[in-house]
């Protein structure tokens, strides 16, 4: 197949909370003179990943956002993947690359079954796979399985794992992410964590600040056929001595030379989540104003009564003021001016599994003493 002429695509994938979005939003920043299209999914009713990127671009002509709400991008009740994709080729003179952030309950394969599809293989040409991780959470044993024998814990941690697993398998790049306090052996703790889920990933990479080099995450070439080798300035990790990172020749996917396309099991993603309902999303509102360290106590106390892993949002903590909410299970922060426009109302998303949207919101009116529903 020509290649020449061919849109690169991106695909951005990662557990809830793993911080794809701030990565993104690094990239955009850096991306020179690259004309991008962007899609962002996210598994809620209301898109706060999609606003927090369309505030940071700040009306840029040659970055296009479209936002995928409702579900799961390119899974099979997407009617709008497809079209959107064949939109962006009909202007193809204007995008230098698609960057696809999947929401953090997707698997990306269900994007690389697509890109392969009929409507959109001699147009797009998958570039690479990156899955950012929560490097914290990770080290802090969330993501692994609890082997209790029926307990609701062993179920969301069960399901949790599996996707999480899946996520790294399919990817090519891993990018160890919210690192800042982390010393060097915590890294290579996480790395080796890593490995052992994923054995044939790449190359894992240090996200300082949220913030990746855009030569380690667009133009990699991973998936073209080619006998041109592709320069990757891979970062090692601290302690490059380390049986770990010291050999990389079964990581030579650096040139990727001559390898044909990867399937990656594509009907993987399929049923994941038909054989897997428990997870849950919805939003609560309030048109009362809050206060920031009490909603924060109150998210706080609502993850460890419920089997809530994710929320984020706006608050109106004054008529003229909102502040940003970003939560990962217990872990909270809240940020004032993070947008340019006050909340008419708070709104805030809640995912989790088999999340009880009734019971989130009497434990949120209570704590906070505000009306949520």
């Amino acid at each position: 197949m020509e290649y020449q002429g061919m849109i690169p695509v991106t695909i951005v994938t990662g557990f809830l909370g793993s911080g794809k979005t701030t990565l993104l939003s690094s990239l955009i920043k850096s991306r020179q003179s690259r004309r991008l299209a962007l899609l962002i999914n996210e598994f809620g009713e209301i898109s706060i990943d999609g606003m927090l990127i369309n505030d940071s671009v700040g009306g840029d002509a040659h970055v296009r956002i479209h936002d995928f709400p409702y579900g799961l991008i390119a899974y099979g009740d997407d009617e709008h993947f497809i079209p959107t994709l064949q939109a962006i080729a009909e202007r193809r003179a204007n995008v230098d690359h698609v960057l696809i952030e999947t929401s953090g309950l997707a698997l990306p394969t269900a994007v690389m079954e697509l890109l392969q599809s009929p409507e959109l293989a001699g147009d797009f040409v998958l570039d690479a796979t990156l899955a950012v991780v929560d490097t914290p959470l990770l080290l802090s044993d969330q993501f692994d399985r609890d082997l209790s024998i029926d307990s609701p814990q062993a179920a969301v941690a069960d399901s949790v794992a599996t996707l999480f697993e899946q996520q790294l398998e399919y990817a090519d790049v891993v990018v160890l992410n919210k690192i800042d306090t982390l010393d060097e052996e915590a890294l290579l703790q996480a790395e080796q964590r890593v490995r052992n889920r994923a054995p044939n990933v790449r190359f894992l990479e240090l996200a300082y600040n949220a913030e990746l080099d855009i030569r380690l995450a667009l133009g990699l070439r991973l998936h073209q056929p080619t006998l041109t080798a592709i320069n990757h300035r891979f970062t090692p990790l601290p302690g490059s001595d380390t049986p770990t990172l010291g050999s990389h020749v079964r990581l030579n996917g650096h040139t990727h030379s001559g390898l044909a396309g990867h399937s990656h099991g594509l009907a993987t993603h399929k049923h994941f989540h038909e054989q897997d309902p428990g997870w849950l999303s919805f939003v609560l509102r309030s048109s009362e104003p809050q206060q920031a360290e009490t909603i924060k106590q109150a998210l706080i106390e609502v993850a460890k009564s419920e089997p809530l892993l994710r929320s984020k949002g706006f608050i109106k903590t004054d008529p003229d003021q909102s502040a940003l909410v970003q939560a990962v299970r217990t872990r909270v922060a809240i940020t004032t001016g993070a947008i340019k426009q006050s909340a008419q109302e708070s709104e805030l998303v809640f995912i989790g599994y088999h999340l009880n949207r009734n019971t989130v919101a009497i434990l949120l009116s209570n704590l906070t003493g505000t009306v949520w529903k």
